[in-house]
């Protein structure tokens, strides 16, 4: 069983606080989340994470193919962290950390995903190709979207 590592870090001139208040509101995952994913979530973002918290979305993360995607948000430290894991959806296994962390200037945001493939052998190989370049894309575009609602983080 191979578990892939994805770990993104971005700094953004914004105060923890404000970071908190975007990302702990699962409706604004719409917004960095690129378009031609057709993001639609069905239920559970109508309050700020909490633990225990389920979210269902239909996404359409490749070919057209549309597909149900249920997280349940386990853990939530206030401005610091939450966690979010897949219940159903593409993954085997799907672990996403999110922390919010000040720095001068701003705050340093930190995701960590470890995820597992379906389909053994031909999940795994279809991994370098096709799975980790789209999870590369999707968080290259939320960096980007972060930046343009927020400004880019100068030291």
């Amino acid at each position: 069983m191979k578990i892939y590592t994805l770990h993104k870090k971005q700094k953004l001139p914004i105060s923890v606080d404000e970071a908190w208040v975007f990302l702990s509101d699962p409706k604004n995952l719409k917004v960095i989340t690129p378009d031609y994913m057709g993001f639609n979530i069905q239920s559970g973002a109508d309050r700020p994470m909490y633990p225990g918290q389920i979210i269902q979305y239909i996404v359409t993360p490749i070919l057209g193919i549309k597909t149900k995607w249920v997280t349940e948000i386990t853990h939530v430290k206030d401005k610091s962290y939450f966690v979010d894991e897949q219940r159903f959806g593409p993954y085997a296994l799907w672990h996403h950390k999110h922390f919010i962390n000040p720095i001068e200037g701003g705050v340093e945001m930190e995701d960590i995903i470890d995820y597992k493939l379906p389909l053994g052998w031909i999940g795994q190989s279809v991994q370098p190709f096709l799975v980790k370049p789209k999870l590369e894309e999707i968080f290259n575009y939320r960096k980007e979207k972060l930046e343009a609602l927020f400004g880019k983080y100068h030291s």
